[in-house]
């Protein structure tokens, strides 16, 4: 399979205020080729669409981890709190070498900042 483009299209009771949050907050920048509520990602695309079906905050917001890798992990942690978001975990450190602070989005979602440091 040759897979040109990875969209992942995350669905919201309230799209706008999400899309404001991964916006203004997060500060992903947009991609608007790939239309109103899409956002870069790295080499991806995040996009956040209303559907019918979706209600309330997520119910198992573990299943699917939206990771950041960033290069500074504790700077962009310390910019997010400093907007009020809340981080249920921390700079926890993994046996691959990846650091990892984890947040709730509006909806519940997991969003995890992920700083790889093979070295340390």
């Amino acid at each position: 399979m040759k897979v040109n483009t990875l969209l992942i299209n995350l669905t919201s009771e309230d799209p706008a205020r999400l899309q404001a949050f991964y916006g203004d907050v997060v500060g992903l920048p947009k991609n608007t080729d790939m239309g109103e509520g899409a956002f870069q990602a790295g080499g991806a695309t995040l996009a956040i669409d209303g559907h019918s079906d979706t209600k309330g905050k997520a119910r198992e917001p573990h299943r699917v981890l939206i990771d950041l890798f960033v290069d500074d992990l504790k700077s962009e942690q310390d910019r997010l709190e400093a907007q009020g978001v809340e981080f249920i975990r921390s700079a926890g450190k993994e046996y691959w070498g990846g650091v990892i602070s984890t947040f709730l989005d509006p909806d519940g979602n997991y969003c995890q900042l992920i700083e790889y440091r093979p070295q340390s």
